[in-house]
């Protein structure tokens, strides 16, 4: 299979209903994206597996949906407002703006390809700012959450009064994010409004180290069941001088994009930064008081944070693939069936034999009871109907045909799987199954 480029997943995503530009019609807006129906689904099926493999199916973790538009003061306390900043350099010829540490050559700007145009870097703070209320003053300020981390944080004291958890816990979110990019690039992999799944996980400061091991396992697991290749994951400890002031450890988890290597997501050793922060801020006390009567103690923090959309970036890349049947190229998403935007497609072989297509109609409502997102398909000739549903991703597709009506195959349809294009008899009453 020929290495994937990143215009072959832009071009399928836009081409079949994916990803679309944001406010294309109106000549769009740089780093915004418009998720198609396609696209929907397969973030949700994402977001889904996430927080069934991370928040549904362990003891330790409850989740939590606090709100985008926060107090001034939280970004204040962690920081933002003072560090959350990228290196900001113009071109003094096209008066181009771009971040300084993402220049191939520091000397020559992109756009116009001059030399020598580049002043000082400047730093620019990547928080969306806006004002809440009816008068636009300094009172009135706040900012779009450029991270869900924060709302954990603050969370901390109403989830341990009302639950009362053993540590170690976590609690997790999911949501959006605004970050004002300087050069948002890459297709999805870097713009400004984006989705986070994140968790905080607090645990007493003497027992992090093997907590965050586990923690690497976990992550593995969670690469293997998007589909990604082991061998296209890498791990990279950051250094003491490239860490997050926050973090005594962080763990970058790389992929080989079609763009190259980059960050997938991050796991950091947070350590009682953020709850110190708060509790001088606030003046709340943000102590973790164990059931056993011993010492309290500020639980020190682990935090796995991973992007959507980055992932839903890795998946597309690891699932296009490009093969040849009877001599001719297919393009087509070797998608996980638990992700696959599409279950099932039924086809019709034909539409102009009313028997036929109301047995068909009958064996897709059977079907998107049973699975819920199921596509009906009855147009263009059979062959034609098959490629475009394997570059969707769809794992099989159903077809009723003459055989379904009468005779020793009466009953009975042709599944087509997605990854072979091979093709078994299936009993209907035996279909749900088959496709499990």
């Amino acid at each position: 299979m020929a290495e994937v480029k990143l215009e072959d997943i832009v071009s399928l995503a836009k081409r079949r209903g994916f990803i679309f530009p944001g406010s294309e019609v109106y000549g769009g807006l740089s780093g915004t994206w418009d998720y198609g129906p396609l696209g929907v689904e397969l973030k949700k099926n994402i977001m889904n597996l996430w927080w069934k493999m991370f928040v549904d199916d362990a003891d330790d973790m409850l989740g939590v949906d606090a709100a985008i538009l926060m107090n001034k003061k939280v970004w204040e306390a962690s920081g933002h407002t003072a560090t959350f900043t990228d290196p900001l350099v113009e071109c003094s010829n096209c008066h181009g703006r771009f971040r300084a540490d993402k220049l191939d050559d520091p000397n020559k700007c992109p756009s116009c390809g001059k030399t020598g145009t580049f002043g000082e870097a400047r730093a620019f703070n990547m928080m969306f700012k806006t004002n809440v209320g009816p008068v636009d003053d300094e009172a009135s300020v706040s900012y779009l959450r450029p991270e869900t981390a924060q709302g954990i944080f603050t969370n901390f004291k109403n989830v341990v009064d009302t639950f009362y958890p053993d540590v170690p816990f976590g609690i997790a979110q999911q949501g959006k994010a605004f970050r004002n990019e300087i050069s948002p690039r890459d297709f999805v992999f870097r713009s400004r409004e984006f989705e986070q799944m994140e968790i905080e996980y607090f645990v007493h400061p003497d027992h992090w180290q093997p907590l965050f091991e586990e923690w690497v396992k976990r992550i593995h697991l969670w690469c293997d069941a998007l589909g990604l290749p082991a061998d296209k994951v890498h791990e990279l400890e950051v250094p003491d001088e490239d860490r997050a002031h926050y973090s005594k450890r962080t763990i970058d988890f790389e992929y080989d994009f079609p763009i190259g290597r980059e960050e997938l997501l991050g796991l950091a050793y947070r350590t009682d930064f953020d709850l110190q922060n708060i509790q001088r801020a606030s003046g709340k006390n943000m102590e973790y008081r164990p059931k056993d009567g011993s010492a309290p103690f500020v639980p020190h923090v682990i935090e796995p944070s991973f992007g959507v959309e980055r992932a839903l970036m890795a998946v597309l890349s690891a699932a296009y693939t490009e093969d040849k049947v009877n001599g001719e190229k297919r393009i087509f998403l070797k998608l996980p069936a638990h992700l696959a935007p599409v279950k099932v497609a039924v086809l019709p072989l034909v539409k102009n034999k009313p028997e036929l297509v109301e047995k068909a109609r009958d064996v897709y409502q059977v079907l998107k009871k049973e699975f819920g997102n199921v596509m009906w398909v009855d147009t263009g000739n059979i062959g034609k109907n098959y490629r475009k549903m394997d570059e969707i991703g769809v794992p099989y597709c159903v077809t009723v045909d003459f055989d379904t009506l009468e005779g020793d195959t009466a009953d009975t349809v042709t599944v087509r799987h997605r990854d072979t294009t091979q093709q078994e008899r299936v009993k209907i009453s035996e279909l749900s199954h088959t496709l499990l």
